[in-house]
């Protein structure tokens, strides 16, 4: 996948992880940054289930993303309430 693509994903993802966890988004730029690293701890964490990961950008690839995202959106809101 193309820089541009991850961005496009990340976006997405981000975007909607972060109206699922908390109602409101993070901003911009830390909705593309989660959804980028939701994308690589989703593909993580659907590989070692079986499942293939991030293929490109596409529906599935999007469903990855996201549960990879509220994954660490999760952990990040622990990580902010306990400092």
């Amino acid at each position: 996948m193309s820089f541009l693509a991850w961005i496009v994903l990340g976006l997405i993802a981000g975007f909607i992880a972060s109206k699922i966890v908390n109602k409101s988004g993070e901003g911009i730029f830390l909705d593309i940054l989660l959804g980028i690293v939701g994308a690589v701890i989703g593909g993580w964490v659907f590989t070692r289930f079986g499942a293939a990961g991030v293929t490109g950008v596409n529906l599935y690839s999007i469903l990855v993303a996201v549960v990879g995202s509220i994954i660490f959106l999760l952990v990040y809101h622990m990580m902010r309430r306990a400092a």
